[in-house]
C-alpha cells in the first residue's frame, strides 16, 4: 500500500486534480473540504503527509497547522496558498509547515515535492536500519539522536518539526563549514526553489528560537553575512 496523504482544500476542482495525480503515483488519498473536517478525520489516524490549503472554511489552514503543532503532531505539511503576500507564506512556515506552493501550480511539481518530502523523512527514519548504528551527536548543551529523531538540550527534549530536524541534522553534520542558502535548499528540501532562500531564513530563525539560549546572540547557528550560515559549538563528551 502506498503512503497515505490527506488533501484539504475547499475547491473541489483542485481536490480532484491533486487526488487524481497522487493516486496515479500509487498514493492513498483522503480528502477534506474544511479545517474542522480535516481535524476530525485525523482523530482516527494520521496521514504520512498533509496537503493543506491556507484559506479554508470553518478553520483555516493556519489554525489547523497551529493545532497540530501544539499537539506535537509531526506530520509533514505542504501548504497551498492562492495569496502572493509574503507574510502568509512566512507565517505558515513559522507555524510549522514544511513547504508551500502558490496557486496555480503544476500537478507534476506538486507530486515531485510530495515525493521529495516523503523521501527525506524516510531517509531519516531509516537510519536505524543501517548496519552500524549512528552515534549520538553531542555539541555543547545539545544532544542529537539521528536515529530517534530527537534532540535535547541539557537533558530536556526540544520539540522540532520534521523539516527543522532535517535542517539541524544537516548543519550539524557539516559543523564548522559555511553553508550557502542554495546549498541548504538543495540538501534539505531536495529540489530547486529557484532562489527562494526565504524558506531557509525562516527555518533557521525558528531553530534559533528553540535551540539557542539567546536567539539574538546565537552560539550554534551563526550568520555569515552575504553567504549563509555556519553551525558551531564545542563538542562535548
Amino acid at each position: 500500500m502506498g503512503k497515505k496523504i490527506l488533501v484539504v482544500d475547499d475547491e473541489a476542482s483542485i481536490v480532484k486534480l491533486v487526488q487524481f495525480n497522487l493516486e496515479k503515483e500509487g498514493f492513498q488519498v483522503d480528502v477534506a473540504y474544511d479545517g474542522e473536517m480535516a481535524l476530525d478525520m485525523m482523530k482516527n489516524g494520521f496521514p504520512d503527509l498533509l496537503i493543506l490549503d491556507l484559506m479554508l472554511p470553518k478553520l483555516d489552514g493556519l489554525e489547523v497547522c497551529r493545532r497540530l503543532r501544539q499537539e506535537k503532531k509531526h506530520i509533514p505539511i505542504l501548504m497551498l496558498t492562492a495569496k502572493t503576500d509574503e507574510f502568509d507564506k512566512v507565517l505558515g512556515l513559522e507555524l510549522g509547515a514544511d513547504d508551500y506552493m502558490t496557486k496555480p501550480f503544476s500537478p507534476r511539481e506538486l507530486t515531485a515535492r510530495v515525493k521529495a518530502i516523503l523521501r527525506r523523512i524516510d531517509a531519516l527514519k531509516g537510519m536505524e536500519q543501517t548496519e552500524e548504528k549512528e552515534a549520538l551527536m553531542r555539541i555543547g548543551e545539545l544532544v542529537i539522536d539521528p536515529e530517534g529523531y530527537v534532540i535535547t538540550r541539557n537533558g530536556e527534549e526540544i520539540d522540532l518539526t520534521p523539516k527543522e530536524f532535517e535542517l539541524l541534522l544537516y548543519m550539524a553534520n557539516h559543523r564548522g563549514k559555511v553553508l550557502s542558502r542554495d546549498q541548504l535548499l538543495n540538501a534539505v528540501w531536495n529540489y530547486d526553489y529557484i532562489g527562494d532562500s526565504r524558506i531557509v531564513d525562516v527555518h533557521v530563525s525558528h531553530l534559533r528560537e528553540k535551540i539557542e539560549t539567546d536567539s539574538r546572540s546565537p552560539i550554534y547557528i551563526k550568520t555569515v553575512r552575504g553567504i549563509g550560515y555556519k553551525f558551531e559549538g564545542p563538542r562535548r563528551g
